[in-house]
């Protein structure tokens, strides 16, 4: 990751499980760049894959929150997909 020079702003975004979770968004294009989740900590950041050079070189691991996708967004089927959030220890290995 390069960083751009200027400091992304960080958002307090609510989350379904109250414990919130902080965004970083490119203070010029307002793209979200990553994430910290409370429940994992400010020590590890969940980047959007999107924002990188070659995103394809980084196919998802698992889909989330796919009860609010768009119903002509088709997910592959060798990829495991959960109506909202997961219960990480069951698909993140030890």
């Amino acid at each position: 990751m390069k960083h751009m020079g200027t400091e992304p702003e960080i958002i307090d975004t609510p989350s379904n499980s109250g414990k919130g979770q902080k965004i970083a968004r490119c203070s010029r294009c307002r793209v979200a760049v990553w994430s910290n989740y409370a429940s994992a900590g400010p020590i590890i950041r969940f980047v959007r894959v999107g924002t990188l050079d070659a995103p394809d070189h980084l196919p998802p691991d698992i889909h989330i929150f796919t009860s609010s996708k768009q119903p002509w967004v088709q997910l592959l089927s060798d990829i495991p997909s959960v109506a909202e959030y997961y219960e990480r220890e069951s698909y993140w290995p030890p």
